[in-house]
Parts: C-alpha cells; structure tokens; sequence
C-alpha cells in the first residue's frame, strides 16, 4: 500500500482515512483548524513548490519553509506542492 502524504504540512499517514480524520497544524485557516487535505501527487524523489520552482527531497521540508512567491505575498504562505 503507498504512503498518503498531507499537502499542507507533509505528514505521512498509512491511509487516506487516517489522513482526512486528523487535525493538520499547518491548515491554511490556522493551526488545526481544519484536516489533513491529500496530496494527490505520487511519491517523489524531489518536491517541487508550484509557486517558485523550489525542489525539497521531502515534501514536509517543503511546506515548511515560506515561499518568497506564494500569492498571498512573498514569505506570507508556505511553499505549495505541484502535482
């Protein structure tokens, strides 16, 4: 079974029910504030932000760190995951 990844945060749970049922503290509405939302990407080797071009080799170290071209302002928003 492939690992299902949280694209806010990039926590890795077992399953999709497992993920969707979680509080992420990375939500974009604040901190668990709202679920896991699925990545629904495939495993990779480097993750790359859809707003910058960025590469991580994991995707939590991406959304981790601000995005100096995220839409909400530059370091106003994490790096997002591009499928």
């Amino acid at each position: 079974m492939a690992n299902s990844f949280c694209k806010f945060c990039g926590t890795k749970f077992s399953s999709v029910p497992s993920l969707t049922s979680a509080s992420c503290f990375r939500h974009p509405d604040g901190a668990n504030k709202g679920k896991h939302a699925l990545y629904e990407g495939s495993e990779k080797k480097q993750y790359t932000c859809k707003f910058c071009g960025t590469n991580y080799n994991a995707i939590s170290s991406l959304t981790s760190a601000s995005c100096f071209r995220h839409p909400d302002g530059a370091n106003k928003g994490k790096h997002s995951p591009a499928l």
